[in-house]
């Protein structure tokens, strides 16, 4: 693998060299006027895209699939059978953004976001043409496990190093509208395999789902890379040689000196994924097990909502950039710590197929105050010698540790009797969240892209007082 990965990377390399400084130049001088803006947006997106389609569409279609993989049981054992290896997938991205952001501020954005696309078409490939349990045993169960690392680890290397690339090539004051295209996109991925469950849901039968059609939507998926390969090969990259090329560049030991930074990402990455992740992914399976919905019922529904919550983010990155992100993040965090309780015990009791939409669309309108700004906040932490790194190995852990584990965890509540504590610890995670973002800076005035890069000695509680002072 890593000889494949070597001869990718120079081949892109080779592709980008002649391109990189102009480029570079363009995006500093006048990034509004460059003509390869839109294209960039949308090779850096496409990939998105295509890699959270892959992603997701495990989680979709586990239902249909989760008796192929493992042991006969009831349901609920089967499907924490395959939230177990959905978690498995989120605990390789800390590799992922480690190694792709080494890779990404050492030789490239482009070159990390090309090998990412054909590591998750991989694993996509390789669910699609699995054997089952009934074929080969306990090797089916170990062969789904394998597959979710290589799409762990490619996730993990493209959030990082997306956000990066969007938050470097964005215009002054629309950086947050730039932004939202990236959960934009993750959405759409989601929301894309969503209408492909749908759409197999319409056309096969439940006995045909769970027998063959499952894997239609994971050859989807790992055929659509090569769209994505195409548009990623003409991104211009926004890392400067210099930056490349400083001696810490890409390190743990370069990012560490950020201390602070650190831990503000990983304080909004808990309490922004685990709450993402409840009322998206685990959200399919809540309104089945919980409040009784069929299937069919519940996929129309979160279809809906999906809608919405992707086109609210758009407006909401606007908003981020009139009121400033420190503004958005303390409204988001709030407002969550206040209302998931409630709107849990909501959706958990309610029988409206209506208002289950609205409570889930009110959630994700709470979300919609994090995710337009989720890359940016965290890219303004971090200088561009290690900024890849500093935004995707920070988020991978705290997206794994929580994030990953949000089905898991309900799941195994709920298999003891007490699934509303689940509500009380989403709550509880995101109070962290609600206290990094009272202790972050201003960075319209102190981030690295923004502001002077005064991000460590102004985090904090004295530098959170001088930050407002200045402010005001």
């Amino acid at each position: 693998m890593l000889l494949v990965s070597s001869r990718l990377e120079e081949r892109v390399n080779i592709m980008s060299a002649s391109t990189t400084d102009s480029t570079n130049h363009a995006a500093k001088t006048d990034p509004e006027k460059s003509p390869n803006r839109v294209k960039a947006i949308m090779g850096a997106c496409s990939g998105n895209l295509v890699e959270w389609y892959d992603f997701f569409i495990y989680a979709y279609t586990a239902i249909y699939f989760a008796a192929s993989f493992f042991p006969k049981g009831d349901t609920t054992t089967q499907l924490l059978a395959t939230a177990g290896v959905f978690a498995v997938g989120f605990f390789m991205r800390p590799l992922g953004g480690w190694i792709f952001g080494w890779i990404a501020d050492t030789r490239g954005r482009k070159v990390s976001m090309i090998i990412s696309v054909f590591m998750m078409c991989a694993g996509s490939l390789m669910i699609a043409v699995m054997p089952t349990y009934d074929t080969i045993g306990m090797a089916a169960p170990v062969l789904l496990v394998v597959a979710r690392l290589i799409q762990g680890l490619s996730v993990g290397a493209e959030y990082g190093t997306g956000a990066t690339y969007i938050s470097e090539i964005a215009t002054p004051g629309r950086r947050c509208f730039y932004g939202s295209f990236q959960y934009f996109t993750i959405i759409a991925g989601q929301l894309m395999a969503l209408m492909t469950v749908v759409i197999l849901q319409q056309t096969l039968t439940g006995e045909e789902l769970r027998e063959w059609g499952w894997r239609i939507p994971f050859f989807i998926g790992a055929l659509s890379s090569i769209v994505v390969v195409y548009l990623r090969r003409a991104m211009h990259e926004t890392a400067t040689k210099k930056d490349m090329n400083r001696k810490d560049a890409g390190s743990l030991r370069g990012m560490f000196k950020h201390k602070r930074a650190v831990a503000l990402v990983v304080a909004f990455t808990i309490g922004g994924s685990l709450y993402f992740y409840t009322f998206t992914t685990y959200m399919q399976k809540f309104l089945v097990i919980s409040a009784g919905f069929s299937p069919e019922t519940v996929s129309f529904i979160m279809t809906a909502a999906l809608v919405g919550f992707m086109f609210c983010q758009p407006l909401f990155g606007l908003l981020a950039d009139r009121i400033g992100i420190k503004a958005h993040m303390l409204m988001f965090s709030g407002l969550a710590m206040v209302l998931v309780i409630p709107l849990l015990y909501s959706l958990q009791s309610v029988s409206s197929p209506f208002m289950a939409f609205l409570l889930v669309f009110g959630g994700l309108a709470i979300a919609s105050l994090y995710t337009p700004i989720a890359g940016i906040v965290k890219a303004e932490l971090f200088p561009p010698a290690v900024r890849a790194l500093g935004v995707g190995f920070p988020y991978a852990v705290g997206n794994a540790a929580f994030g990953g584990t949000a089905e898991y965890v309900a799941l195994s509540l709920r298999s003891q009797g007490i699934e509303e504590y689940f509500f009380f610890y989403v709550a509880a995670v995101v109070t962290i969240t609600f206290i990094a973002a009272m202790l972050m800076p201003n960075l319209s005035r102190y981030g690295y892209i923004s502001g002077s890069g005064e991000v460590e000695e102004r985090t904090g509680l004295k530098g959170c007082a001088k930050s407002h002072a200045a402010s005001v």
